[in-house]
């Protein structure tokens, strides 16, 4: 049998922390979508040798959250509207499948749990808090994931989430979009306690696509004025 290189479980841990660290930053928009990094400055920060922060940034760009740019390196990646209109379409078409799973195979606690996240949602001083707002709607989901029954769709939903995240946060930047989001969830869940699969698995459609409007007007609206 061939030998093949260990790696040391202390240098695997610091590169783990390292691409959490720079994934928590791009999610929580402390670097912006285009925004160049500079390795240097990153080692710096992260008090980590280039290589790490290398492995990093690559292992992000599978993510789809960083961007190599030839002679210039990398940078955040800045999703255009079509990227939008796709992730939205793959979005629509999985949730909507693990929302049809999660009627048939959920359990009670799973209901109830999915539930609670939309009353959370709507609790006094969640609207103020935008990373709080991300991290329910990112249970919610987790919730709906582990009770749909179908592994494949829930491992490409979890893929996909980082960039939805990234676009979430997006579309909550407008002041209207939270009380909408949550009557379109409470429906949803609603739709699911009545054993409606089918208008469980349409309204999460119409969730998903006023989402990737709101975006996309989102987008298209010039820079407000200092």
């Amino acid at each position: 049998m061939n030998s093949i290189t260990r790696i040391s479980r202390e240098e695997t841990s610091l590169r783990q922390r390292a691409t959490q660290a720079l994934r928590t930053a791009i999610l929580e928009g402390v670097f912006s979508p285009g925004q160049k990094l500079s390795e240097r400055e990153l080692c710096e920060r992260l008090d980590v040798s280039r290589s790490c922060v290398r492995e990093s940034l690559q292992h992000l760009q599978a993510e789809g959250l960083i961007t190599i740019v030839p002679h210039r390196g990398p940078e955040v990646t800045a999703i255009t509207a079509q990227e939008v209109r796709d992730i939205y379409a793959v979005r629509s078409t999985l949730e909507s499948l693990a929302v049809r799973g999660f009627v048939t195979h959920a359990s009670a606690a799973q209901r109830q749990a999915l539930r609670a996240k939309v009353t959370e949602l709507a609790g006094p001083g969640v609207a103020a808090e935008q990373s709080r707002i991300l991290a329910i709607k990112n249970q919610f989901y987790d919730i709906l994931i582990e009770g749909c029954g179908n592994a494949v769709a829930g491992q490409l939903l979890r893929q996909l989430n980082n960039r939805v995240t990234v676009l979430r946060r997006v579309s909550l930047a407008q002041p209207h979009r939270l009380p909408d989001t949550i009557r379109e969830m409470d429906a949803i869940v609603a739709a699911i306690e009545n054993n409606d699969e089918e208008s469980a698995a349409r309204l999460c459609s119409m969730h998903v696509r006023k989402a990737a409007e709101n975006v996309l007007r989102t987008m298209d609206e010039p820079p407000r004025p200092d």
